[in-house]
């Protein structure tokens, strides 16, 4: 059991705001998290895991059922299994706007941030749950963690191969049931092997055209799913730097895998040896620092590359608004 970063964060938000979402891809820590935090003070705290058909049922008339417990947090996990309870919860919140009434747990979605941000603008803050990082498993871990990745499960497997077959799990089962419930209607196969291909190019200019053309898509088609899978969290694409804000928008971007571990299993580097002899061992490892630094960034500050015509590079610019900090 780690002790996260983000439950501090977490109990400042709570003095501060009615409600916090917690987003991240599944398996990374959201409920352990916020058990942590329930562990505590136990008495001050309901919750309810939305994907059990029972805990569902005691909202068939939510406003009634959560107006009970308005002197605790109520906790709902796995949210985006009720829309419908994002207005209910404005209008609770509207009539009451003490600090703290609800913790939100949900899998990243575009669904589900449009629903929430529709429903909640100005009652909610967002907060997202990193695999684990540096700070959390300490350094003497950093080889494990490259090659395992942040997930708490893998990363705390009893050896390399247990770790990747929970990878193989994972990505079976958010290609096959997850990523469809999310809102991407992609057939399997197509997932499984778009997912490969983003791996095989890992810190590298994303080029939709020889992925569509290797996938037998349209362009719009692969974009549509690159874009589904970065807001799902699994991969994070980085804009190029330019002095013209309009140029960045527009510029073509690198993509990484986000975490190493899943990286790592698409390619078929099931061991640290295999990984130190892979084509890919650099850019894993600038995915992996990239992963590590954001993880730990401040608010507000956005991260780029950069890279002249001549071919000088700089794997991560990071600014804020229209300065470059570091």
């Amino acid at each position: 059991m780690y002790q996260r970063r983000a439950q501090q964060i977490l109990l400042q938000d709570l003095k501060k705001v009615p409600a916090v979402v917690i987003f991240g891809p599944r398996q990374v820590g959201k409920t352990t998290l916020v058990r942590q935090l329930m562990a505590q003070n136990p008495e001050h705290f309901m919750l309810l895991d939305l994907e059990l058909p029972s805990d569902r049922a005691k909202l068939t008339d939510p406003e009634l059922y959560l107006t009970q417990f308005e002197d605790k947090t109520v906790v709902l996990d796995e949210v985006q299994f009720v829309p419908d309870l994002f207005p209910v919860l404005r209008a609770l919140i509207d009539k009451n706007r003490s600090p703290g009434r609800f913790i939100l747990l949900g899998s990243a979605s575009p669904k589900l941030m449009q629903q929430s941000a529709e429903s909640l603008a100005g009652r909610v803050r967002y907060r997202e749950l990193y695999p684990l990082d540096l700070t959390e498993t300490g350094s003497a871990d950093v080889e494990k963690l490259w090659l395992r990745g942040g997930f708490p499960e893998p990363f705390d497997a009893e050896d390399a191969k247990e770790a990747m077959q929970w990878h193989a799990d994972f990505l079976r089962s958010y290609t096959t049931r997850d990523l469809r419930l999310l809102g991407l209607p992609m057939a399997t196969t197509q997932l499984e092997r778009l997912l490969q291909m983003l791996a095989f190019t890992h810190g590298q200019l994303l080029n939709y055209s020889a992925i569509a053309k290797s996938l037998w898509l349209s362009v719009p088609t692969v974009s549509h799913a690159v874009q589904f899978l970065e807001e799902a969290l699994l991969i994070r694409l980085l804009k190029p730097w330019s002095s013209n804000a309009g140029k960045r928008l527009v510029r073509t971007p690198k993509v990484y895998v986000r975490d190493t571990g899943m990286l790592h299993y698409l390619l078929g580097t099931t061991t640290f040896d295999l990984l130190m002899g892979h084509p890919q061992a650099g850019n894993s490892w600038e995915g992996f620092v990239v992963q590590q630094v954001m993880a730990n960034l401040s608010a507000g500050l956005t991260p780029f590359f950069y890279r002249t015509a001549a071919g000088a590079e700089l794997d991560l610019v990071l600014m804020q608004g229209e300065q470059t900090l570091y």
